[in-house]
């Protein structure tokens, strides 16, 4: 071969080595990156159908009462303070009502002057009756005329209707006893239950006011059982057809983080409750299977319920946080690059979804969707895998 062919053809095998190595380089620095994903591994354990309170529920108590007197008047005795704890029957509060004592007082008296009257009217008809029967005796005996027996008889009607008017007027004056008794019951305030005293509105001397029609005003004594409590929780008006009596629920506080309480449903509200600017509401209440597992549950602490619909035991479950728009999850194949496959699902709540058909056990499923360029096709590297 011509010495020129061959130099020549060593030029241009080394140009095509020279490019080659370029192509290569260029394709190794500007080759996509494989993208850092949280992949979890399928497994079989439980899923639960359930629904949720759409806004914070209330530890309610089962007896609470806002006291207030009948009327109003002068603060004289508060025999209780806030935080105590008090027995049914007992004195809470009671304001000044010498005048109706003193009514009392005039009332017992009428009374005690109408019993001794009734003594002396009944003690003078009967008298008036005897002497009657012996006028009747000495008309027979032909000593006195018929006329003195009318006369008479007249007479002990007279005394016999005195004796009438005079127990009238006893219970009369029972009666006035009776209504200065109510009205003094009308300026104290006693525990209507066993509770505990959770507010107090005045102080000794200050004038209590109650509530007139339509126009609220605060109560004298806010008195709670905290022997009985249960949750007080709104559920959206389009799970209510779902919640029945007697269902499940896990019960969580704020207060007691990381924790949770089952319990039943109680009570469903019988109406829609349609709060502004928030959507309509159907109150449940829930209460505690096992309440002093819970401890000391103070009224007013802010509560979530979580009603069980349906449970499935030992199914293939993915997190909820895999699932792509239409039963879609993102695989890390063999390979470690994503492939998209669909699912047929069962049941699901906020934490896992049931898978029927799509995945098996040990097929690693994305969970950090949102990371950019997750999509199927991308190559990837798996960041870490979340324990179970």
């Amino acid at each position: 071969m011509n010495p020129k062919t061959v130099t020549t053809l060593r030029r241009v095998g080394v140009a095509l080595a020279v490019i080659l190595v370029i192509a290569l380089a260029v394709f190794w620095f500007t080759r996509p990156k494989p993208i850092a994903v949280v992949v979890t591994e399928v497994q079989r354990g439980t899923v639960e159908s359930s629904i949720a309170n759409t806004r914070a529920g209330t530890i309610e108590s089962c007896q609470r009462t806002k006291l207030s007197t009948i009327i109003g008047g002068r603060i004289e005795v508060l025999a209780v303070k806030e935080g105590d704890r008090v027995k049914k029957g007992q004195l809470l509060m009671q304001i000044w009502h010498d005048d109706i004592k003193a009514q009392e007082r005039l009332a017992q008296a009428a009374l005690e002057t109408s019993r001794r009257r009734v003594v002396e009217a009944c003690t003078l008809a009967d008298s008036a009756e005897r002497e009657v029967k012996r006028q009747m005796e000495l008309h027979k005996q032909g000593f006195i005329s018929a006329n003195a027996i009318d006369v008479s008889r007249a007479a002990a009607d007279a005394r016999a209707a005195s004796c009438a008017t005079a127990k009238a007027d006893v219970a009369q004056a029972s009666a006035s006893v009776n209504l200065a008794h109510v009205q003094q019951g009308r300026t104290t305030l006693v525990a209507p239950f066993d509770g505990t005293i959770a507010k107090i509105v005045g102080e000794v001397g200050e004038y209590s006011t109650p509530s007139p029609p339509g126009v609220p005003t605060p109560p004298a004594i806010d008195l709670i059982d905290e022997s009985c409590v249960y949750v007080n929780a709104p559920m959206d008006e389009i799970d209510a057809p779902k919640i029945r009596a007697g269902q499940f629920v896990r019960i969580t506080l704020d207060a007691l983080p990381g924790k949770s309480f089952s319990g039943k449903v109680r009570r469903i509200a019988p109406y829609v409750a349609a709060v502004e600017k928030q959507a309509r509401t159907v109150d449940v209440e829930a209460t505690f299977d096992n309440p002093a597992e819970a401890g000391r549950l103070l009224v007013g602490y802010s509560a979530d319920i979580e009603i069980v619909l349906d449970t499935r035991k030992d199914v293939l479950r993915v997190p909820a946080s895999a699932l792509l728009e239409g039963g879609r999850v993102l695989v890390v194949d063999a390979d470690g690059a994503l492939v998209e496959r669909r699912l047929k699902t069962g049941l699901s709540n906020w934490e896992y979804t049931e898978v029927a058909e799509g995945l098996a056990a040990g097929d690693r499923v994305v969970t950090s969707l949102d990371r950019a360029g997750a999509k199927a096709g991308a190559r990837v590297t798996i960041e870490s895998t979340p324990a179970k």
